[in-house]
């Protein structure tokens, strides 16, 4: 008998294709940054800027360079207890200050004072906290600057909180919050995008690449192309901009700004930067920074770039330049006048703003202090009346 064989099906080629419910979320390459830091000094766009803007934006950096030095010499004279420089970053700060409306709100860190000064505080209210006074030594509510932020990238998670609570309630207002490099490096920044990108909130993050965290340069700390370049991770745009360049940081924000205020979500921007001096006068840069790499910096100095811009265009002349630097010399002659004073201090503040409503165990510890400085103030008296019977007595005896 004759056998027939089965014939052998040969099995269907494998063709992967994505999972059923995958899909690109979003185009990525609207999101990604420029290739190069963003210009507009030395660029025919710096011709379409307000002359305005510019002695504005020149003004501001001039008093915010003789800010710093003088802050700096306050430390030297014992003052102030640290004081972390901004010399050289005078742009992102002064920029970042003027793109926000009386209604928004900054959200600074340590080192951002003069940020909070070009919005208009008093330079020894926003030095409070250096000197060692107040933790917070203005009304937040009343400046719209948020409490200045010593432990790194906390402030980022209160300004998306801010801004999506003012889009809730339908609020016109954007946060505009300020962080270095190595504040990037924490937890705090990651989760402030994220959510801020969720929930599209109305929200500009400014990082101010300076070049080291302390001691940490950047390459040391992240191996991303640029840190504008995290933003589209997290599904929100990234700029890239020259952070000594002040009319291009300004261009730049208040795009962003106009950007979240209108709707549109949260920006990351990074400003590339140099911290001319050293982490605060604590601080000796000479163990992990040559002095070739920082004199290189000063050649991109932002009062020089812009002062340039000026001059080239007539702008501005001698007599402009000296009246900007005499008023310059104005505010730091009044904050070493104030910064000489010793404040009054009052221990029993200790107790005034911990909470709404002070605890039992508050209101026990401030019973007690209450009680110690009297005895010590009777002590005190005790003592100048026995001083002073002491010099009656001499006296007597001298007759």
């Amino acid at each position: 008998m004759k056998r027939h064989s089965t014939p052998v099906m040969e099995p269907a080629a494998y063709r992967p294709t994505p999972p059923p419910a995958w899909r690109l979320r979003a185009d990525p390459a609207p999101l990604l940054p420029d290739a190069e830091p963003y210009r507009v000094l030395g660029t025919d766009a710096a011709r379409s800027v307000d002359p305005a803007l510019l002695r504005t934006l020149y003004a501001q950096l001039v008093r915010g360079r003789r800010y710093n030095t003088q802050a700096t010499a306050l430390t030297r004279q014992g003052r102030l207890a640290v004081y972390p420089s901004t010399t050289g970053q005078e742009a992102c700060e002064v920029a970042a200050a003027l793109v926000l409306e009386d209604r928004d709100w900054l959200f600074p860190s340590y080192r951002d004072t003069l940020a909070a000064v070009a919005r208009g505080l008093d330079p020894v209210q926003a030095l409070s906290l250096l000197r060692g006074d107040w933790h917070t030594g203005y009304d937040p509510y009343e400046h719209r600057i948020a409490p200045l932020c010593t432990p790194l990238a906390t402030q980022l998670p209160h300004a998306v909180g801010l801004a999506h609570a003012a889009r809730l309630k339908g609020d016109d207002v954007v946060a505009l919050a300020l962080v270095g490099d190595g504040g990037t490096s924490e937890g705090d920044f990651h989760e402030a995008l994220n959510f801020a990108a969720v929930w599209r909130a109305p929200v500009v993050f400014l990082v101010q690449n300076n070049g080291f965290a302390i001691s940490v340069p950047l390459d040391k700390q992240t191996a991303a192309p640029s840190l504008a370049h995290k933003a589209v991770g997290y599904g929100m745009p990234g700029r890239l901009v020259d952070g000594n360049d002040a009319p291009a940081v300004h261009e730049v924000l208040a795009e962003a700004v106009h950007r979240a205020r209108t709707g549109g979500g949260p920006t990351l921007v990074e400003a590339v930067t140099y911290r001319i001096d050293a982490h605060t006068n604590a601080d000796d840069a000479t163990r992990y920074r040559s002095s070739a790499e920082v004199e290189a910096w000063r050649a991109h100095d932002p009062i020089t770039l812009l002062e340039r811009e000026l001059t080239d265009r007539g702008l501005i002349d001698d007599d402009g330049i000296r009246a900007v630097r005499e008023d310059a010399e104005e505010l730091a002659a009044a904050m070493r006048d104030q910064l000489n004073e010793d404040p009054p201090l009052d221990p029993m503040e200790l107790f005034t703003h911990v909470y709404a409503e002070q605890t039992a165990q508050l209101r026990d510890q401030a019973t007690q202090l209450r009680a110690e400085l009297a005895a010590a103030d009777e002590a005190q008296a005790g003592a100048a009346t026995d001083a002073g019977t002491q010099d009656a007595g001499t006296e007597g005896t001298a007759r």
